[in-house]
């Protein structure tokens, strides 16, 4: 499983509009994608209290070769003509889990990073970290989790989706779900770590 995510941050009076109607008609082009497990069409938007407006999707994909197609394929240049060449961030997943509210539609995402300090062994610290996202994963309102690593950077990254329009305070950098595509969301596991 890789976890990936670009952001695309758009000025203060953007009409957010443009992007709900973006995902409205092209976001079921990825519906059937292959290798794709699951897409969240994310936003932030100052009317609804954000700091920015911005639109970042997040990816977990379950190959390797679905992300390549993805990226190097006519879906990611679609926004390269429209936005520009965002930074794409990826991550190595870790664990992922489906929470109690599963069979609900997302509404909202957290994410969450956290540096890896230096005090404790590389595999002790995501050790621990898998089996504290595992607890975290069965909370009330979850849909599904994944835990991932940066190891450039040496950041753990928790994101989440949630069943609620509002998601829970505290659990880091909050967003809405416009949409939910996920062909292959079956085939990121059961649960538990990927190694």
């Amino acid at each position: 499983m890789h976890a990936m995510q670009y952001e695309i941050t758009l000025p203060a009076d953007y009409d957010m509009g443009i992007i709900h109607e973006r995902v409205a008609t092209r976001g079921h082009l990825l519906d059937a994608f292959p290798g794709l497990g699951l897409k969240a069409y994310l936003v932030r938007e100052r009317d609804a209290g954000s700091p920015v407006n911005q639109y970042a999707p997040f990816y977990l994909w379950a190959t390797p070769e679905g992300m390549n197609s993805f990226l190097w394929g006519p879906g990611f240049q679609g926004i390269v003509n429209d936005f520009g060449r965002p930074v794409v961030q990826h991550w190595t997943g870790l664990s992922y889990e489906e929470g109690p509210a599963s069979a609900s539609a997302p509404a909202a995402a957290t994410r969450r990073r956290t540096a890896l300090g230096e005090a404790v062994p590389p595999g002790e610290a995501v050790a621990e970290a898998v089996e504290r996202h595992a607890r975290e994963a069965r909370r009330e309102g979850v849909v599904a989790s994944a835990l991932a690593v940066d190891p450039r950077h040496w950041e753990l990254l928790a994101f989440t989706l949630w069943a609620e329009a509002e998601a829970p305070a505290g659990e880091g950098e909050r967003f809405r779900v416009l949409r939910l595509s996920a062909p292959g969301r079956g085939a990121l596991g059961a649960g538990g770590r990927r190694w």
